[in-house]
């Protein structure tokens, strides 16, 4: 998950211009319409609720015309807010049904922080502390297996397809949880700067691989390289030794950088992370 050594390190580093115009063109996104539904022309943007184990998910389904291949988005400690709900609404108008959940529902509805600076400057990491350490492996995968029972029941998603996960920060190890706890459904995983992934417990990412069907991205920062320079290779070496399809790449950007209204965000290396997201999805 990420440590405090991430943080401070994301703490550090202030928005440029760019940066700031794009977290507040997010902001206005959001307030177009009621309950952060946002826009009201283009995809059929829903905020949805639905029942799963320990309370009740809320979160944020788009999806275009027609049936698409369905993907589960999970966001990164801060939750799920504006900048995950742009990210869902890009996914969508590539021709993707996108469930984008919050990942503390048995604790407090989404959102819990405006954006990642309210997160920083709110005590967000001891705030939601307690919320994280109940997101075990189990737990998640029983949430995946709401997930997506859910999301296989909307008339706009393609079961004939299979179904994407990505996460970002602490959720990239959620979005191989997922494709392990329902492995005949999700073909493709997407872990962006994600934490966590290499460990010696049997419920660790890096020891799942071979029990899911899915091709996957792991999308690396250079500062958690720098940190954990094995954990690339252990990846690398679990998915041949799985048999599963694997892109392992060190960006040349700091943990956060995908995420729009982080203080790392790249947007460079943001737009090549999503064009290696598309490849992967294109086999869905």
């Amino acid at each position: 998950m990420c440590d405090e050594l991430q943080l401070a390190g994301m703490r550090s580093a202030p928005m440029d211009r760019r940066q700031f115009a794009g977290a507040g063109a997010l902001t206005a996104l959001a307030a177009l319409t009621p309950a952060g539904t946002a826009r009201a022309a283009g995809p059929n943007d829903n905020v949805v609720k639905f029942a799963a184990p320990g309370g009740t998910m809320d979160g944020f389904f788009f999806h275009p015309a027609g049936k698409n291949p369905g993907v589960i988005l999970w966001p990164d400690i801060a939750g799920l807010r504006t900048t995950f709900l742009a990210k869902s609404h890009r996914l969508s108008d590539a021709g993707f049904a996108v469930l984008a959940l919050n990942p503390y529902y048995r604790n407090a509805p989404a959102p819990q922080f405006e954006d990642f600076d309210d997160f920083r400057t709110r005590s967000g990491n001891d705030k939601v502390a307690p919320w994280r350490a109940a997101l075990t492996a189990d737990a998640i995968m029983d949430t995946a297996k709401a997930a997506i029972a859910w999301l296989d029941q909307q008339p706009s998603v393609d079961t004939a397809k299979g179904v994407g996960a990505q996460g970002y920060c602490m959720s990239g190890a959620y979005a191989v949880w997922t494709a392990a706890a329902v492995p005949e459904r999700v073909k493709a995983v997407a872990s962006f700067h994600g934490a966590g992934l290499v460990g010696d417990d049997e419920k660790s990412p890096v020891k799942l691989l071979g029990q899911t069907h899915a091709s996957f991205l792991f999308a690396i920062a250079r500062n958690d390289d720098k940190t954990a320079p094995g954990d690339k290779d252990a990846l690398r070496a679990a998915a041949k030794a799985a048999g599963r399809p694997a892109m392992v790449d060190v960006y040349a950007a700091d943990h956060g950088w995908t995420v729009a209204d982080s203080p790392t965000y790249d947007g460079a290396a943001a737009d090549k992370a999503w064009d290696k997201l598309l490849d992967l999805y294109d086999k869905l």
